[in-house]
């Protein structure tokens, strides 16, 4: 069975990618197929005369086939903005990753989408990342980054989930501030607050261990 979920955040650096990273290698150990795709991407570089995003290509490196980089990122921008305007000249077709997409899930047991920002980060003037995950028809993942404030990004991203329509599936703690204070407290006040379990919670990682993710996290739950 052909299987697909949204990975979003609480907000830009929350964690997708390695909420991503993780999933892929925890689905991989199951014996399952596995791609990633990051529609859209702004901050993008140059590399040999295309722009490249730096996640985008960790997607394409731990999937389970080789992919070619265009199927998985289409939307490249330069500026280090929003989609909406980093690709005013180049606009976000909904339809055109839509199609994208469907050759991805015909490729792989699980698509894993990895969204831009957070869940309402407009992908062009128009619509947004709740729009894309409609489109798609996917049930939602939460990366939360644990910091000061994630309590109430969290809980108002679920709330926004749910007035879509859609599945929220699961969630993953990232801990990516090294000085948070009473991480395991928000964590366990996140448990209780949100409706969805919790997959897995990935620690500070001053040198990241992108290959060995996948032990934080049980895809079992979802």
């Amino acid at each position: 069975m052909r299987q697909g979920y949204l990975i979003t955040g609480t907000d830009t650096n929350a964690g997708k990618t390695w909420a991503t990273l993780a999933l892929m290698q925890a689905f991989k150990d199951r014996g399952q197929t596995v791609v990633g795709m990051k529609p859209v991407a702004s901050g993008c570089r140059l590399e040999g005369g295309t722009l490249k995003n730096e996640d985008a290509l960790l997607l394409q490196a731990h999937a389970s086939l080789p992919l070619d980089y265009d199927l998985i990122n289409p939307y490249a921008y330069e500026k280090p903005v929003s989609p909406h305007l980093a690709g005013k000249e180049n606009p976000v077709d909904l339809a055109l990753l839509k199609a994208r997409f469907g050759q991805l899930q015909a490729l792989a047991d699980i698509v894993l989408v990895e969204g831009a920002g957070g869940w309402h980060a407009p992908i062009n003037t128009r619509e947004d990342i709740s729009d894309l995950a409609l489109a798609f028809g996917l049930p939602v993942i939460l990366a939360v980054g644990v910091k000061l404030g994630c309590i109430n990004h969290a809980k108002l991203t679920a709330q926004a989930i749910a007035l879509k329509g859609l599945r929220f599936a699961g969630w993953i703690a990232v801990c990516n501030d090294s000085n948070m204070v009473c991480s395991e407290d928000t964590i366990a006040t996140l448990q209780s607050a949100l409706d969805a379990p919790l997959l897995g919670v990935i620690p500070y990682r001053p040198a990241a261990g992108l290959n060995a993710l996948h032990r934080f996290i049980n895809p079992d739950a979802l």
